[in-house]
């Protein structure tokens, strides 16, 4: 069945969130092809604004995507001391990329996204995103993550994995490897930071990729954002780092009213760095058992 019909877009994937699906009346469709990883689709939404979908999954829409963009960038990038160097993994639509240059400590942005037919429609239809490949500390590489951490160790403060759902081309970016490569690429003391999920949808998949987290990373944790265009409304981070006494809920680095201002944040706050990492009680339970 299409995801479009009579109007409307439904996120229905039965593997991912069973018997459940998220609909967003359609003004337009403003784009539609099959790159040579992904389906994707560019839509102009009745009340979320412009919305780019992969493989039939919501990945942003211009509503909301700034809650995820500053919570997945300055969540780690405030659990590093200095954060000069930092390599961002997918991130295709340049929203991330946005928000770690504003950062004050960070020198230098590596990016590597595997389609670059992402970049440019985002570069076309998203263009409030897309801005974040024009900073001069960006340089964006086209090619797959996974090979692009073998061929560099000891390199990053910090890593952030941008990723879409476990499937198709991001599938290799939530194995237990994965964590691995992370961690060698890394310097001493390094914070990576990866799209977690969601513990309402599967509980059991996020824990398996926090305990493949922990193999690698003496200190991990998960934190939460809200945001509405995501099944149920909310996702997930998983954070580790290297320093086993860091502790993650308490921002090193902590922002004034006046630089939230500047730095034009709209959802992060060093408060709000905090409490995302307060978690129910069933799963602080299980999670950190």
């Amino acid at each position: 069945m299409d995801a479009i019909s009579n109007g409307w877009f439904s996120e229905i994937q039965d593997d991912l969130w069973p018997g459940q699906s998220f609909s967003l009346k359609i003004k337009q469709l403003l784009h539609k092809e099959k790159s040579k990883f992904q389906d994707i689709q560019v839509v102009e939404t009745e009340t979320y604004g412009r919305c780019l979908i992969l493989d039939g999954i919501i990945q942003c829409t211009s509503r909301d995507e700034f809650s995820y963009q500053e919570m997945i960038s300055f969540l780690p990038l405030c659990c590093h001391p200095n954060p000069e160097k930092v390599l961002i993994v997918g991130g295709g639509d340049g929203g991330v990329a946005r928000e770690v240059v504003k950062h004050p400590l960070v020198k230098e942005v590596h990016q590597v996204e595997i389609d670059d037919r992402v970049v440019e429609l985002s570069k076309k239809y998203l263009p409030s995103m897309a801005c974040g490949f024009e900073s001069e500390k960006v340089k964006l590489t086209i090619g797959d993550g996974f090979e692009y951490m073998k061929n560099h160790k000891n390199e990053f403060d910090v890593i952030i994995t941008d990723s879409s759902d476990p499937i198709g081309p991001a599938v290799s970016l939530f194995q237990d490897s994965y964590y691995e490569l992370l961690k060698n690429a890394l310097r001493e003391g390094g914070v990576v930071c990866s799209q977690g999920g969601s513990f309402w949808l599967d509980f059991d998949y996020v824990k398996k990729t926090m305990n493949g987290c922990k193999l690698h990373f003496p200190k991990v944790g998960y934190a939460i954002t809200s945001i509405p265009s995501y099944p149920c409304g909310h996702i997930g981070f998983i954070i580790g780092s290297l320093d086993a006494n860091r502790c993650l809920r308490d921002p090193i680095k902590k922002f004034e009213s006046t630089e939230i201002d500047s730095l034009h944040l709209k959802y992060y706050t060093s408060q709000i760095h905090s409490a995302a990492f307060t978690l129910p009680r069933w799963i602080e339970k299980h999670f950190y058992a």
